[in-house]
């Protein structure tokens, strides 16, 4: 079969010579007949509204990629959720931290912050634990409670234990060989009047319970021959 010839295009205004059109400009205004959709529309030629620019276009990827890799963070679809508080534990709850520095030290619950963690004290008169915030995780519930209905720790809350950002020295060439001199943490006045608050109000509830100061006091502890799971506390 022969290959499909194209039909050439026929012009309406052919060229007599190079720039120069058979018929004239009237003419042409005749044979398209824009005198018939001029006189459709009132005598008026339709306008068309602009179409809406389009949005950029996503830039492409470079074609060059860097040597090193670069780090890019994961997004986090995960939606948080308030810490669920465990039946066992209530204000005034005596528990038992199971992990950290006060590790076997008896504290009283008083609160649960924004943060879900819980906010706890010794009281530091009676064990040396102070006003701390603990995981829920580390910590194991008894039946001992202490009641705790005249105390206002309202103001107590995760930025309460905000640490202050520490401001780095330069050291200058004389200063580079020679121990920098540790500078310790000095507990700010405010915070030692709110544990003295706290601890007096508790003390009090405390002592009018027999025996209850040295329960307090007393490191929990297993020994020989003691199963956890048997244990009531």
């Amino acid at each position: 079969m022969a290959p499909s010839q194209k039909t050439a295009k026929v012009c309406r205004n052919p060229d007599l010579i190079c720039g120069v059109g058979k018929f004239s400009r009237s003419k042409m205004y005749h044979k398209r007949g824009l005198w018939a959709i001029k006189a459709k529309n009132g005598g008026v030629f339709p306008r068309h509204d602009k179409k809406p620019a389009e949005p950029a276009a996503a830039e492409k990827p470079p074609k060059f990629y860097p040597a090193d890799d670069v780090k890019k963070p994961l997004p986090n679809k995960r939606k948080p959720k308030p810490t669920k508080l465990r039946a066992s534990i209530t204000p005034g709850t005596v528990l038992i931290i199971l992990a950290g520095r006060f590790k076997g030290k008896r504290v009283v619950f008083l609160k649960q912050l924004t943060s879900g963690l819980l906010l706890v004290t010794g009281p530091f008169k009676i064990n040396g634990v102070p006003l701390r915030r603990v995981n829920q995780s580390y910590v194991i519930a008894t039946s001992t409670k202490v009641v705790i209905s005249g105390l206002d720790v309202e103001k107590i809350d995760d930025r309460y234990f905000a640490k202050q950002a520490e401001k780095k020295k330069r050291k200058g060439e004389g200063e580079f060989f020679e121990a920098d001199k540790e500078e310790k943490n000095v507990l700010p006045q405010e915070k030692k009047d709110d544990q003295r608050t706290v601890d007096a109000a508790l003390i009090k509830s405390i002592e009018a319970v027999p025996d209850l100061k040295t329960y307090l006091a007393a490191r929990f502890s297993l020994k020989a021959g003691m199963k956890p799971h048997e244990l009531l506390f």
